[in-house]
């Protein structure tokens, strides 16, 4: 059951959020293609009254800067919305599905620019009631494309100096009305594995003229399980996933090659270096042993997304002001999927929180649908983190 909320959005306004969330769904656009997606957020950005709306960082990110009341306008928080979506077939059948075929938000990202979206609406008609300056910040190119750092190496910080920065993501299964933070390390990092075990190809009959690759790949995948077991101390949370192998074309032909494919996920940076360090070692000896070479191809994709501790703080705090103590898990356990929110973290002390979406289908499921009632909260949640963090002088004196 949802609980009370700290600001209550009149009907209309919660009309509005659900009409901007369903048209968002609708179009879903993929990476760094978001042609509909960047020119509709510029346009509602620009229609609130932000007071200046930057296009162009990471391509197509759209960033809308709304300052308060009072002389800290160099005081700046940063508030993020993911806008890209996936490439899967919809199965949700709801009237608001996908109209791209082979494209949806299935993690969410919808949900995440409208409830921004709502926030920049209040703020921009509320100025008095905070002082500085709020980047609400939308971000092309997160399931895979890393536009979060693409968007710092365009420049955006030497733009908008950030003081600290802020994230959102709903997770299915948490109810409605409730929030999770994660202080500290809160989502892995994400590597890549990429393996072409080589041997010598021949004739399925006479397999002691030939020298093959797939012996080799099978004792390779089975090595690198001991990775996590053997090489890691029991509290490292950790994992190694080989999960794709190709090669042969036929039953009566060793292959010359055998490719592997895989992830690896760490919750420490040290950790990280180390798995690299073993799948390298392991892959090369084994496929030594069994007269073979390999190809390594090990690719480092997203940073383990790690929230300042203070900012965490902070962050607990507003999601307490929304829906109440009892309904904030502050230790909630953290979570070996990836998340390049991590690269502004790297850059600018900040923080992610969960927003509740109820008993929805997971995350990258063709049934999922983000779930309207959340929208509310994550609107009050980002109000409330904004009069916090940007405090107006009136509310300091009664401090």
């Amino acid at each position: 059951m949802a609980n009370a909320i700290s600001l209550e959005l009149d009907t209309h306004e919660i009309d509005l959020l659900i009409d901007i969330r369903h048209r968002l769904h609708r179009q879903p656009e993929l990476l760094y293609d978001l042609p509909q997606t960047s020119a509709f957020v510029e346009q509602q950005l620009n229609a609130l009254g932000c007071d200046e709306v930057l296009t162009g960082y990471g391509e197509c990110g759209v960033v809308g800067i709304i300052r308060g009341s009072g002389g800290r306008a160099n005081r700046i928080v940063g508030l993020r919305a993911d806008m890209d979506a996936l490439p899967l077939v919809e199965a949700t059948e709801a009237p608001w599905a996908s109209e791209h075929e082979g494209r949806m938000h299935a993690c969410g990202h919808d949900g995440h620019m409208t409830m921004l979206l709502g926030a920049a609406r209040h703020l921009c008609a509320n100025r008095d009631r905070f002082d500085g300056t709020v980047a609400v910040i939308f971000q092309p190119a997160e399931e895979g494309g890393a536009g979060a750092q693409r968007m710092l190496d365009d420049g955006l910080l030497e733009k908008v100096p950030l003081s600290e920065i802020y994230g959102m993501h709903n997770l299915p299964g948490l109810e409605i009305g409730h929030f999770a933070m994660t202080p500290g390390p809160a989502m892995a990092s994400v590597d890549e594995i990429d393996l072409i075990v080589k041997g010598r190809g021949g004739h399925g009959a006479y397999p002691e003229t030939t020298v093959d690759p797939l012996p080799a790949a099978a004792a390779i995948i089975h090595a690198a399980q001991t990775i996590v077991a053997r090489n890691l101390a029991p509290g490292d949370r950790a994992v190694v996933s080989l999960t794709t192998i190709s090669g042969g074309s036929a039953f009566n032909v060793i292959p010359e090659t055998v490719r592997l494919g895989g992830t690896v996920r760490a919750l420490d940076p040290g950790v990280r270096d180390k798995i690299e360090r073993r799948v390298r070692e392991i892959a090369a000896s084994v496929a030594d042993g069994y007269g073979c070479t390999v190809e390594i191809n090990y690719t480092c994709h997203y940073p383990v997304m790690i929230n300042n501790i203070e900012a965490a703080g902070h962050a607990l705090a507003a999601g307490v002001d929304v829906a109440g103590a009892s309904s904030v898990d502050g230790d909630h356990a953290p979570s070996l999927a990836g998340e390049d929110f991590a690269f502004f973290l790297n850059a600018v002390p900040g923080a992610m929180i969960w927003i509740g979406n109820g008993p929805s289908a997971g995350l990258h499921n063709p049934e999922y649908d983000f779930n309207d009632a959340a929208l509310q909260y994550g609107v009050a949640y980002w109000v409330s983190l904004v009069e916090a963090r940007l405090p107006s002088a009136e509310s300091r004196e009664l401090d």
